[in-house]
């Protein structure tokens, strides 16, 4: 019986349940908000996150892209040929078989304006890694269908203006500072260029272009002939949103594929930095080297053209700054860093490989709830800071407390039953509503030591108090332990003291004490002294109210047992102003 009473205290046996009671019920809540999590661990994640990467489409932006207007850099003899063609080229370009959004928008605005599609003999897709499509089409100054076959056809492409212009020939520095100056308005600026398909071998025919499809290439001879202008609907939550997580202390980057300068300009008009201007680069200048990478980042607010190659280096260099990194995403590019984060979070609309990868997928796409998701996650750990404080201070005095009946060779001060009703009464009833209590708190690096901090000397001074009653007070008292009444007064004393000091810990856990907290341990408070009076209880637990000399020496026992819980803390608390705290990790 003795060992039973050992064996059980130590085992905290309620954790375990509350942890995964309060994870379950943080995925409720977060379900009935249109927040999916999809492992229940990374509930536990919310809690630390401080950096948050998000991808400019679908989160800052709700995705629904406008195509304005075609601005032409070039015209020939003042007639509207070029444009024209090049109207009709830009169809043939977002024509694609699964278009993005941008594509969409595209298709969508001119084909209000009568276009369709046109002949194309070969075409590349846009990929995120070139960040270009073309298309291969008759010669454009053919006027018949036989001309067309044996002049050499026209390429026209449709990208990223820096990473074409810096592939092409010649100067065109008026060009991109046109790009800048329209991508400074928040537009989305794409380019339009354009070249003569020239046979690859003399073995090739003029019109041939299968060598093009199967190796494409940027030509070097191709010109600038026109801006693509769209512009996107930037999110109402979005400036509330991010200014929620700045008061939070999380840092916010917004990684992009398209043009800093735009990307920079719609950070600036959600106030991503508040006051402060937000910094943006061109990912193409980044370093390679991760530690290097992440210098760099600590002063970077806005990265544009990045690939999904650098949005997962980004990640991974965050990482090596000890940062919790939470990634959004809604395409496939995203993926990769979706899966290096330590929190992914896909949109609803994201492709089936970004979500099946994310740990959280906001349902309707809705920006705005990742303030409530990382909030149900700083609750939750928390709370269970809280619960696993009181846990553990039931298994350092069981520990202890068995530790010394095994070396002074005495009875076991309690009986299982005692620790059962102790333990309901103080752990694990008030842990259960404590674990699912309201709990605004930032989430503070350090949980492991901040609970052994708080357990320790509790567990200790519970421990001491019930070891010195087991040893002093038979002689004291005269009570023969071999004997069964004189052994129930000493374990019912001892129960009482650990039920005392349990009830002082509890208050310490649920502080403050001025709402309904105070309230809470008040209740189970009398709730241990009411039971010892209802005859039924006290049979069942075997427990018995002191009377006469017995009172007298639990109330003295009862006020050592005071004194020791306090200097044990003063003690605690000099000892860890003289060792300074081991530096926490993003694990911590």
């Amino acid at each position: 019986m003795s060992a039973v009473a050992g064996v059980v205290g130590m085992i905290p046996e309620g954790l375990v349940l509350l942890t995964s009671l309060n994870f379950a019920v943080a995925a409720m809540r977060l379900a009935r908000k249109n927040t999916l999590v999809q492992e229940l661990e990374s509930v536990e994640t919310l809690a630390r996150v401080d950096c948050l990467n998000l991808d400019k489409t679908g989160t800052i932006t709700d995705g629904g892209i406008m195509f304005d207007r075609l601005v032409m850099l070039e015209r020939m003899d003042g007639d509207d040929r070029v444009e024209s063609a090049a109207t009709q080229a830009l169809y043939d370009l977002s024509n694609e078989e699964q278009p993005n959004g941008t594509g969409q928008a595209v298709l969508d605005g001119l084909g209000e304006r009568g276009y369709h599609a046109g002949p194309v003999r070969a075409r590349v897709p846009f990929s995120s890694a070139r960040k270009w499509s073309a298309i291969v089409t008759p010669a454009a100054a053919a006027e018949t269908e036989s001309a067309a076959d044996r002049e050499p056809p026209t390429v026209w492409y449709m990208g990223a203006p820096e990473v074409m212009l810096s592939a092409l020939s010649g100067e065109h520095g008026d060009v991109l500072e046109a790009v800048n100056d329209y991508a400074n308005s928040g537009n989305r600026v794409l380019l339009i260029a354009r070249a003569t398909l020239i046979r690859k071998s003399d073995g090739d025919a003029a019109t041939d272009s299968s060598w093009f499809t199967q190796s494409p290439e940027l030509l070097p001879d191709a010109k600038p002939v026109a801006l693509v202008l769209c512009s996107e609907r930037v999110r109402d939550d979005a400036q509330p949103t991010l200014a929620w997580f700045r008061d939070q202390g999380v840092r916010c980057r917004i990684i992009s594929g398209d043009n800093p300068v735009t990307v920079g300009a719609i950070a600036a008009k959600v106030r991503l930095t508040g006051d402060r201007e937000p910094h943006a680069i061109d990912a193409r200048t980044l370093p390679q080297d991760i530690n290097e990478l992440a210098r760099v980042l600590e002063n970077v607010d806005v990265i544009g053209r990045v690939l999904p190659d650098q949005k997962k280096a980004i990640v991974q260099a965050l990482h090596t700054s000890d940062h919790v990194v939470a990634m959004t995403g809604d395409g496939v590019n995203d993926s990769l860093a979706i899966k290096e984060a330590d929190l992914g979070i896909a949109m609803g609309n994201a492709a089936p490989a970004t979500k099946a990868v994310a740990q959280v997928v906001l349902v309707d796409s809705k920006f705005s709830h990742l303030p409530d998701v990382v909030a149900r996650g700083r609750q939750v750990m928390a709370n269970m800071e809280r619960v696993a404080s009181l846990f553990l201070v039931k298994t350092v005095y069981s520990a202890l407390i068995s530790l010394g009946v095994v070396l002074t060779a005495i009875p076991f001060p309690y009986l299982p039953r005692h620790i059962t009703y102790v333990g309901a009464l103080t752990i694990g009833m008030p842990a259960f509503i404590l674990a699912l209590a309201p709990n605004t708190r930032r989430y503070i690096p350090g949980f492991l030591r901040r609970v052994v901090h708080f357990a320790l000397p509790g567990g200790v001074a519970i421990a001491l108090s019930v070891l010195l009653s087991s040893w002093l007070l038979p002689d004291v008292m005269g009570w023969d332990v071999n004997d069964a009444a004189d052994l129930s007064a000493l374990r019912t004393t001892c129960a009482i003291i650990v039920f005392v000091l349990g009830v002082f810990m509890l208050a310490r856990v649920a502080q403050p004490l001025n709402s309904w907290r105070g309230v809470l341990v008040a209740v189970f408070a009398a709730a241990g002294v009411i039971g010892m009076l209802i005859p039924f209880v006290a049979r069942f637990f075997d427990l018995h109210l002191p009377t006469g000399r017995v009172l007298i020496a639990t109330v003295a026992a009862l006020l050592i047992s005071t004194a020791l819980f306090a200097v044990c803390h003063v003690i605690l608390a000099s000892v860890t102003r003289i060792f300074p705290h081991i530096k926490p990790t993003r694990q911590s």
